[in-house]
């Protein structure tokens, strides 16, 4: 769906023929999708087969009237929000009231003003593109919380848990449906039942935790005891009140600690681990990515990130059979969020790569698995190649990157390829073309791929170092020395300005 909702998906509910025909041409003529139905069932019927972003809808109508066909669309809705907009020529007070008790979100009577109703339309579309804005930030937001060590649990003013992340379940020992609508205090009783509570509320309670850490002891859902460090922020979301508590478990620091006091010598030792964990997700994220096959003696490349995590990927390997295959690949948007979407891209290459499987049979898995994780307006970019090195034969795919070039021993371009296909994780796999494309090279030849952000990387007057760039600094070098020289001329251009986005670029010899 578009973002910005240039164009809906409108079902239109009327049972004269004439007024829907009139609609269908209206909508269409806005750019619209239109869905239409003549009575409140079919109505009913074609939103729960379609899912369409906007309803407007009849009130009298034979089998089901709009009253009743508007309440099942709005419990059919659950969390998404789909406006519904009453067209009637039923214009009495009561006829209002209870259409929007029905459910309806406008109303507008009859005959039409289509001025008017272009304005609610429009109205509405704001309203959408904003609703789904925030449910891709909460999107997330929730898979990064999922991914955080520590345990993040929301609660209301009463002290009641609204949200807990995968954490907490597994530092508790509890299923989320055991705790959330439970007090705080199932997690932590002590903390909040020990010396100078003085009954007070668990609003009350949770607010002395404001500002600082505080140590407690939590409670398992086995019944064992653990320490725990809490902090406490409040923050309001529309008006309402919410305690956002991290309980992070230190069994292991208390464990520690213990040992400390008896050798002082072990205390920086114990500093040095805490300040290491904190360099924990660049060292998990560092070796998913430098796998050995990257050390391939044929391969070199460089992956430069504008951030502490790469949304740019690089991948080698060989399978059994002695086939060498490549992957460069470029997710949407930078840092943690795009290093996290490639990182199924980088699993199934190396997995399927050890089976000897084909490109197109890469690119098919890769591409299912992204529209089936990724969330709406991500995709990843990528260079695919596959080199038998005996029938001197190669295969290539190109889907959102750059053009890849066969090098001669000169390092001119013998061969582009360019991109035919979109970016994986756009479309389903049997509307891309995943065919590979075929190719042959001669001794002392060379393979160069690599991602826009060498392309797009600018220097202090915004001049982009572009394919001229990309092509001028190999020219007449040797092969030995030929990356090298690719990666002095991008350091000289770009001088003290860093890079704008992501680079990567990998240099192959073909054998």
């Amino acid at each position: 769906m578009n973002t910005a909702f240039d164009k809906m998906s409108v079902l239109a509910v009327d049972d004269n023929r004439t007024n829907l025909h009139i609609l269908q041409v209206f909508l269409k003529k806005l750019g619209h999708d239109v869905l239409l139905a003549e009575n409140g069932e079919q109505a009913v019927q074609r939103f729960l087969e379609h899912q369409p972003d906007l309803v407007l809808l009849d009130i009298m109508m034979p089998v089901m009237d709009g009253f009743e066909a508007a309440r099942r669309i709005k419990a059919a809705c659950r969390d998404k929000w789909v406006p519904i907009i009453f067209l009637s020529a039923l214009n009495r007070d009561e006829n209002l009231v209870e259409g929007l008790e029905a459910g309806a979100d406008d109303y507008l009577t009859k005959p039409i003003n289509f001025v008017v109703l272009e304005a609610k339309l429009r109205s509405m579309q704001r309203s959408l593109a904003m609703q789904q804005s925030a449910a891709i930030a909460l999107e997330r937001l929730r898979a990064i919380s999922d991914n955080v060590l520590d345990a993040i649990v929301t609660a209301g003013v009463d002290g009641r848990i609204l949200t807990v992340n995968r954490a907490t379940e597994r530092i508790f020992g509890r299923p989320a449906r055991e705790m959330v609508g439970q007090s705080f205090t199932l997690l932590l009783p002590e903390v909040f039942t020990g010396e100078g509570d003085n009954g007070r509320d668990g609003a009350c309670r949770l607010a002395t935790f404001k500002g600082h850490d505080r140590e407690g002891i939590a409670l398992h859902a086995d019944g064992r005891q653990f320490p725990v460090e809490i902090g406490v922020s409040e923050v309001a979301i529309d008006q309402e009140k919410l305690f956002v508590g991290v309980v992070r478990d230190i069994s292991q620091r208390k464990r520690a600690e213990q040992q400390l006091q008896q050798n002082a010598t072990l205390l920086q030792a114990y500093f040095d681990h805490s300040q290491s964990e904190q360099q924990l997700a660049v060292r998990l994220m560092e070796k998913l990515l430098h796998r050995p096959g990257l050390r391939d003696p044929r391969l070199r490349y460089q992956v430069m990130a504008t951030e502490n995590f790469s949304g740019d990927i690089v991948a080698a390997s060989r399978s059994p059979e002695g086939r060498f295959y490549a992957l460069l690949a470029d997710a949407t948007g930078h840092g943690l969020a795009a290093a996290i979407s490639v990182l199924p891209v980088l699993a199934l290459f190396y997995r399927m790569t050890r089976l000897n499987r084909t490109i197109r049979e890469l690119v098919v898995e890769i591409n299912q698995q992204l529209r089936e994780s990724m969330p709406v307006g991500r995709f990843v970019a990528a260079t695919v190649v596959c080199l038998d090195e005996i029938s001197l034969d190669g295969e290539i795919w190109v889907g959102g990157t750059p053009e890849a070039y066969l090098l001669d021993a000169e390092g001119r371009p013998v061969t582009r390829f360019q991109s035919e296909n979109l970016a994986l994780g756009i479309l389903d796999s049997d509307e891309i073309d995943c065919q590979p494309r075929s190719f042959r090279w001669a001794p002392g030849s060379q393979l160069l791929m690599y991602s826009d952000g060498l392309l797009e990387a600018s220097d202090g007057e915004g001049c982009q170092f572009g394919s001229d760039g990309v092509l001028g600094a190999i020219a007449g070098t040797p092969a030995t020395t030929r990356f090298q020289a690719l990666e002095q001329a991008l350091a000289q251009h770009l001088g003290n300005s860093p890079a704008a986005d992501d680079v990567s670029l990998m240099l192959i010899d073909c054998p």
